[in-house]
This record gives structure tokens, sequence and C-alpha cells, in this order.
């Protein structure tokens, strides 16, 4: 299996550190609002590799934290007038609600900053023992970031570029421009916890190192985020990490790319994103992964209507192939396509490629059931479900999928109106079939006959 490796630009053999075992920890949300379609990226890419490993045989600890205090969070509820802890359980739930929705397994640990506080903390004294960080006179605690060696190997930045480009208007408290803060001191009306430097919080650089060091060891196999993590985060979280512990922090690094608007990257701050439920309230959970897994976890995203247009017409052709078919849990014979899609999957998660994969099955399936063959048909269709199960699709029923949740007509009158159009059709009167199938259309629900019978899926 190939990864590409942030760290060393490019693909490496995945070679874990205990046989058989991965542990995986990944950059979560800061829970001040609505996921966002970016944060929907990022939650079904890493939920595709943990689904990919584990069918591979591998034993996956995935953790994947939760930022529950910081400057947005504190702003966000002191403009709702709300308070802090009430806000971001409102938003944790939120969060859940909008996984469950897109078929994203829950991660093995979810650690929360404010209830790894102590972890912290003991980090950040490491560092202040090891001559790494130093407290300023305005009592923040600070990361001394020339005393690190390798700053920037991450992100490829060197020091004295990054010092070219800072500002002149830089905090006086600090040593050096590019140090950065690990113990915020209290401000008054602000959430604080009891330190050796006094009341205060965490900057958000050290929440993860202390959140995913103490989950996964000091040295783990791979860190994921966003590409937008790479720097200043991740490059920092490395600095703290191995300052503290003196242990090589993460082998590999994945970082997903963004999605993009008219060429803009979907961000809150630039107030160009949807949110999981505005998108969600239109297309359905698995049209929205489906999306997703459509461009290389590296590329950028284009988000548009018609990609999410095209990507429901995509899925609707890979779950006609399973319709009428039996689907049980039957290991296929025909190794063929399992063989083609693991080595797209095996080259750095090429979704794209590995789809490829499930339509020339489905292209199959459908050869095969036109000729009557149902046994082959049925054991390729269960090849395509198993298959797509690691991608997290194809997890519906087809006939809830093409049926899904219509809003004016319940499935009971659906299914009564299709029975007087049938009834109409053996006494020949056409004319009221065809109003029938007119008023079912007018509903968005579109018939289909066969010679097994008719059929209906939302338009």
């Amino acid at each position: 299996m190939l990864i590409y490796n942030t760290l060393t630009k490019q693909k490496e053999v995945f070679t874990p550190i205990e046989p058989n075992k991965v542990r995986l920890y990944v950059c979560g949300m800061t829970v001040y609002d609505l996921c966002h379609v970016g944060h929907a990226r990022v939650m079904v890419v890493f939920d595709t590799v943990v689904r990919y490993l584990r069918a591979q045989g591998y034993e996956v600890t995935y953790v994947r934290n939760i930022t529950d205090i910081d400057d947005k969070i504190i702003q966000r509820a002191n403009e709702n007038g709300e308070d802090v802890q009430q806000l971001t359980r409102r938003f944790i739930q939120e969060m859940h609600q909008d996984e469950q929705a897109l078929g994203v397994l829950p991660p093995d640990h979810e650690p929360c900053a404010t209830h790894s506080m102590a972890d912290i903390i003991h980090m950040i004294q490491q560092l202040t023992e090891k001559g790494y960080a130093y407290q300023a006179h305005n009592g923040d605690v600070y990361y001394a970031v020339s005393k690190f060696e390798h700053y920037g190997k991450l992100s490829g930045k060197k020091l004295e570029d990054l010092r070219a480009g800072e500002r002149v208007d830089i905090d006086r408290a600090k040593q050096d421009p590019l140090d950065f803060v690990l113990w915020k001191s209290a401000k008054p009306d602000e959430p604080s916890w009891e330190s050796p430097w006094g009341k205060g919080r965490p900057g958000w650089h050290i929440e993860c190192s202390a959140m995913s060091t103490c989950c996964l060891g000091n040295h783990f196999d791979i860190h994921g985020g966003g590409m937008d993590l790479q720097f200043p985060h991740h490059e920092n979280e490395i600095a703290q990490s191995e300052a503290a512990t003196g242990e090589k922090f993460v082998n590999l690094w994945m970082h997903n790319g963004f999605v993009r608007i008219n060429e803009e990257k979907m961000s809150k701050s630039l107030g160009n994103f949807f949110t999981v439920r505005e998108v969600l309230a239109r297309y359905q959970p698995e049209v929205m992964r489906y999306f997703i897994l459509t461009s290389h976890y590296r590329s950028p995203l284009n988000y548009s209507d018609q990609q999410l247009d095209t990507a429901k017409q995509a899925l609707d052709r890979l779950y006609t192939a399973l319709r009428g078919l039996t689907l049980s849990d039957t290991v296929c014979d025909n190794q063929q396509y399992a063989e083609r899609f693991n080595t797209a999957m095996d080259d750095d998660f090429n979704t794209p490629e590995a789809l490829a994969v499930l339509f020339d099955l489905a292209k199959e399936i459908n050869r095969l059931d036109a000729e009557n063959n149902e046994i082959e048909a049925s054991n390729l269709a269960n090849e395509l479900r198993r298959l797509s199960s690691m991608l997290g699709l194809l997890q519906t029923n087809p006939e809830q999928h093409f049926q899904g949740e219509t809003q004016s007509l319940s499935v009971e009158q659906i299914e009564t109106l299709i029975a007087a159009r049938q009834t109409a059709r053996q006494n020949k009167d056409f004319q009221e079939a065809d109003r029938v199938r007119d008023e079912l259309k007018s509903h968005g629900i579109v018939l289909e006959d066969s010679a097994q019978g008719t059929t209906w899926k939302k338009e």
C-alpha cells in the first residue's frame, strides 16, 4: 500500500509501527457552528481511509479530537448570550448528527480539549523544563520556535523567510515574532483553569499534541487533517511533541485538499460556505458522500449544484444495478473486480479509480440481468455492495434509495395510486392510467414499468 506523505513529499510504502496495527489521529472540529462541506470532506475522507484499512485486516485505533475551548467559541457564546459549555455541547450534538447522516463511523476515541487539561498542562511543563517554552511578562506561556532545530520540516518553510514576512506590529511579549502561545493567561469573564503559570486556558496547537500522544502514544503511524492545517498548526504540533517527548511524533502525514467555490477555498472566515444541513435538505446523504469521493482526497473539490446532480445520477446507476436482485453476504468467486478495486485504493486511496471499477461491475451486472442470468448477477451485485461498503456507499436498500422520503405523499398513498393505475390499465382505461401517472409525477414520483411490475422513485 502506497500513501503520500506530506512530510517527505512522496508516496511511501505504508509500514505500520506495530504489525497489522494502525494508530491514526485526525484534527477534528472547533465546535461553534454547524459543519460545512469542508468539514464533511475531512470526515468522509478519513472515514474511508479507516474503512479500507480495516477491510484489509488492520486493527485501527482512530482518534479525532474536538476543540471545545477557543477564541471563536468564546466570541460566539458572547454574541449569543450563551454559556460556553452549553454552546459547545449543542454543536457537538449537531456535528454527530451530520456524521451519522453521512455514514461516518464514530472514531474510537473523541477527546475534548476541556477534558484533557491535565495532559495539556503536563506537556507545557515538559517544554518549559527543557527550555523550549517561557512565560512572558503578560503571563502567557510561549513556545520558543528558534530552539527547535527542525522547525519547518513539514511545510518546507524557513525561519528567516517567515521572519521576513512577519508584520511589524508583533506581540511585544514574545521573544521572537514566530513564537506561538501555549497557555493564555485568564481574562475577565472567560473560562479558565488553574496551572503553574496562573489561571488561564491553552493555545490551540498544544491541545492536539497533548490529546494525540495521550491516546496513541508519543510516536504513532498517521496524522491527518485538512491542507490548511499543514502550517502552522501541524508544524507546531511536531515542534511541541518532539521537543516534549524526545521521540519522533508521526511517521506519515496526510492532508486532504480544499473544497472550492468559484476557485476560492470554502471557509467560514470567507463567508462562502454551505453547511452540511443545507446540502442534505436537497440531496440524499449518500449523494454528498459520493460527490466527495469523486475527487482524489489530495485534489481540490469544486462544489456546485451541477456536480451534486451528476453525483446523484451516478449513484442512481449503481443502485439500479442492485435493484430487483437477491442481496446477501455471499462471497463472490469472481476476484477480478476486487483486485482492481484494491489496486486503486492501495495507490494512495485513489477513490475516483475505485469508483470506476464499481461502474464496470455494475455494467456487467446489468448485462447478466438482461440475459436472465439472475444467480451470476446476484453474486456480482453482492460483490458490488461489499466493495462499495469500503467507501461507505450503497448502504441503503435500493428501493429505499430511489423512494427516499416523499414530502407530499406517504408511501401508502403512492402504492394505492399505483394499484389504481394498474386496475385502470387492466380495464384498458388508459386515460385514467395516464392521469394517475401524471398526478404522481406532479408530486415528483416517477414510475418505471417492467415485466416484473411497476416500481417508483423520486424524480
